[in-house]
């Protein structure tokens, strides 16, 4: 069968790519790894250091899903290449066609993985605490964040990360004023960190009774969330707390005290907010996770020394600094300004298939 060769040369030439990945991966000394983190476990004294054991169990299951990655991979490939050997065995046509579709699942785990190997990062593994910011144009810009903050929540959803709001402001007549969400997975900060920046949106607004086209801007900040293990100093005269009564889509905790919470970081004019947690306490903790995230994400981007060089951001959310363009009239279009890359379907953009934009990101990255 001329197909059956095809697909047994098409899985012969992933064999190379498979052996480098088990390199790559360092499947051999991560097994190693792993059986001297699990018999630290079994220390009568393991317990009693909370937070250290916290750290042992987090790099175990770290170790474990990066293992089950690739040992998931080789299965697979070892039954398709059990399939063809059917197929051949049999002259069965049909098992091969089978094989075939297999043989593209296959392909496109393979790609996934080799992506992760790209997140080198200290926090890449980490959460990732992402907030929404309209720019200039009020109900159309702030209906723009919206719908970015629907599109990453899509994301999430399909690569089985949990979601959590943390904040959200409702716009006025529609949209948000702001909003922040946390994304909880392995290495959702790795691959979202890419997603930070400006983007811009053209299409004719459903806000405008004369069918105008409009372009409006909306600003993405990507942070890795920080556990309490990472040293961030910051001062408490360096800090400015209000509290204020939550408003918006925070369930049935919303409005009922005046719990939200809001802190400004004095030197650098950073905010964050909470609002959707029971109480202040929580709300604070989580609103002290987001500012010393981005005063570390900020210290890594800018390679500064010290958290107390950080000057604060004012970038304007506007023509000229737009990461991506979303062009749903006259045509419809989704680019990447920094890797040229594009999709024509924006309705499969915006429900959140985001993947072709992060990966060809972390390829130019790990190319530069």
């Amino acid at each position: 069968m001329i197909i059956l060769d095809e697909i047994k040369q098409e899985l012969a030439g992933y064999a190379p790519k498979l052996s480098e990945l088990y390199d790559v991966l360092e499947i051999d000394a991560n097994k190693v790894k792993l059986k001297e983190l699990q018999d630290k476990t079994l220390g009568s004294d393991f317990w009693n250091d909370s937070d250290n054991s916290q750290k042992v169990l987090k790099e175990i299951k770290s170790i474990e899903d990066t293992i089950k990655s690739y040992t998931d991979t080789k299965d697979k490939y070892d039954e398709i290449s059990l399939m063809l050997e059917l197929a051949e065995e049999d002259d069965d046509e049909s098992l091969a066609v089978e094989a075939k579709t297999e043989l593209k699942k296959f392909a496109d785990n393979l790609d996934a993985l080799t992506i992760t190997t790209l997140l080198t990062g200290e926090y890449d593994r980490n959460n990732a605490i992402v907030s929404f910011h309209p720019g200039a144009g009020g109900t159309e810009a702030q209906d723009w964040a919206e719908m970015l903050l629907r599109m990453y929540t899509r994301y999430a959803e399909k690569h089985d990360f949990k979601v959590m709001m943390l904040d959200y402001l409702e716009g006025g007549e529609a949209g948000i004023k702001s909003a922040a969400i946390l994304i909880e997975g392995r290495n959702a900060y790795g691959f979202l960190k890419s997603e930070a920046g400006i983007h811009r949106l053209v299409r004719i607004s459903p806000f405008d009774s004369s069918g105008s086209r409009h372009t409006s801007f909306a600003a993405v900040d990507v942070m890795p969330e920080i556990d309490d293990s990472t040293p961030v100093e910051i001062k408490p005269d360096d800090i400015k707390m209000d509290t204020y009564r939550a408003s918006g889509a925070g369930g049935q905790h919303i409005n009922k005290t005046d719990s939200a919470v809001r802190i400004t970081h004095i030197p650098t004019g950073i905010v964050c907010s909470c609002q959707t947690q029971r109480s202040q306490h929580q709300n604070r903790d989580y609103a002290m996770k987001m500012l010393k995230a981005k005063l570390i994400e900020i210290k890594e981007r800018e390679h500064l020394e010290k958290i107390e060089d950080i000057k604060g951001e004012h970038k304007e959310i506007a023509w000229g600094a737009q990461i991506r363009s979303y062009v749903f009239m006259p045509y419809t279009l989704v680019k990447d300004h920094r890797t040229n890359c594009e999709v024509k379907n924006v309705e499969s953009v915006m429900n959140g298939n985001i993947d072709p934009f992060i990966d060809a990101y972390l390829k130019k990255e790990i190319k530069q």
